[in-house]
């Protein structure tokens, strides 16, 4: 269960059932004085007054434009995180669920990517018996310059006037990206349950 701290301002606004209802009717919303006096049966004089008090405490935020004559009341973050108290648990995770994404999406593009390495012919060339060049590439990790790279790694060759281009794709990038996209699933997915069940409020 999620604490929550309160200022002696926000407890004395919060110590009447009728500012507690004018905070669930301002749930999501985005009213002006008239609206919220239908919604709670009460009349405008008194309404302003508990408005004034929210508005003080930091739970409701009141919007008026210049030239315009209409008020509007909505909640703030501060009050909409008392009726759901998992909001700033819920940013977290999906901010957490789009950094998994980007991760997945920067792994598979270097593991499409590859490292490239230019070779001279001779080096992945052996001669027949009449002593033409003869293109040999069973054994391409055992090539000079092609060590260091996994035998489990995709080749990619393409040939050229001069030397040979290897492309080879690195599958630690492939499994990164594949952790990082079933991560984000999973987090996705609790990220959607915890909005669901925090739809209603706790106040």
């Amino acid at each position: 269960m999620t604490k929550i701290t309160l200022d002696r301002e926000t407890f004395k606004a919060l110590a009447s059932d009728t500012r507690l209802d004018i905070l669930r009717t301002l749930d999501g919303k985005k009213l002006g004085l008239n609206d919220i006096s239908k919604a709670t049966k009460l009349n405008k004089a008194t309404l302003h007054e508990h408005l004034t008090k929210l508005n003080k405490a930091g739970l409701v935020k009141k919007n008026e434009r210049e030239g315009h004559k209409w008020v509007y009341y909505k909640l703030t973050w501060k009050g909409e995180n008392l009726l759901h108290p998992e909001n700033t648990k819920i940013v977290v995770l999906f901010s957490l669920t789009f950094i998994a994404l980007w991760a997945g999406i920067v792994q598979m593009y270097w593991y499409v990517k590859g490292a490239v390495l230019s070779l001279g012919y001779d080096s992945i060339c052996s001669g027949d018996s009449e002593g033409n060049g003869l293109k040999d590439f069973s054994n391409i990790t055992a090539v000079p310059g092609l060590e260091n790279v996994p035998e489990d790694s995709r080749l990619l060759i393409d040939s050229y006037d001069g030397g040979v281009s290897v492309i080879y794709q690195n599958p630690i990038f492939l499994y990164l990206a594949i952790a990082c996209f079933a991560v984000f699933l999973v987090v996705l997915c609790f990220s959607l349950w915890k909005v669901w069940k925090n739809k209603t409020p706790k106040l």
